[in-house]
């Protein structure tokens, strides 16, 4: 009954990955327990999730030129695997693959080679040096380095919009207003939604010339100085701005 709940998400499983693949791989329970995965022959350029109660694992002749590290380390039931036939190319990506396959000799059939590069093209995987990979470790430290300062300098951005929030918050601003400029004129202060920009052409097109210069003398009205106190209330609680008359 395992196997056969085992089996059924499998094939759940292989069902999604055809949206990346194109083609699934295929699978068979084995007794008394474990998975046959064949991902032979696909074109994969690479492997889909695969089940973790996976024992026997077939994906040569594909596109393959790397491995995601940590692939198989969850595969503890892993008893044999396939590789070759894949053009992988050793560079420090291969590095993962090269370790794991040195620790699980006896569960690879076949070890793959190197495609590429020129320098090492054909040799096993597995013959690649310490010192081959030395150059991996500098940019793996660069790399570091780099996402370090860039989190710093992040943080450092974030920290200032902050402040400069909290200072504009409290931050008081204040108009001086001369007496030469207590006449404000209601000119300035009509409002110009299209609405009432409508009604005041509607009612310009209606007079003559000499009714709409008097007209806009009467517009000209100077603010009522009873509202001025009330104004300045108003600028001071909700936008922290105060104005003095000079």
């Amino acid at each position: 009954m395992l196997s056969g709940l085992s089996l059924a998400v499998f094939l759940v499983w292989a069902t999604l990955s055809t949206r990346t693949t194109g083609q699934p791989c295929r699978c068979s329970a084995l007794y008394p327990a474990g998975l046959q995965v064949n991902c032979s022959f696909l074109n994969l350029m690479e492997l889909p999730h695969l089940p973790s109660d996976t024992t026997e694992l077939n994906v040569q002749n594909n596109q393959l030129i790397s491995l995601t590290p940590g692939l198989f380390d969850r595969l503890v039931g892993l008893k044999k695997v396939s590789l070759s036939g894949n053009p992988f190319h050793c560079d420090c990506r291969i590095q993962y693959l090269r370790n794991w396959l040195l620790k699980n000799r006896d569960v690879v059939s076949k070890e793959p080679t190197c495609s590429s590069p020129s320098s090492v093209s054909q040799r096993a995987i597995t013959e690649l040096s310490d010192d081959y990979f030395s150059s991996c470790a500098l940019a793996g430290c660069t790399y570091g380095t780099y996402s370090t300062v860039m989190g710093v300098m992040l943080c450092c951005l974030i920290v200032l919009l902050l402040w400069s929030l909290r200072l504009a918050k409290t931050c008081t601003f204040t108009l001086y207003i001369y007496e030469r400029h207590l006449g404000f004129e209601a000119d300035s202060l009509r409002s110009l939604k299209p609405k009432h920009r409508r009604r005041l052409h509607t009612a310009q097109s209606e007079v003559s010339m000499d009714s709409l210069t008097c007209a806009e003398d009467l517009e000209k009205t100077l603010i009522n100085m009873e509202l001025l106190p009330q104004v300045l209330d108003v600028l001071h609680k909700k936008h922290n701005i105060k104005l003095k008359a000079t």
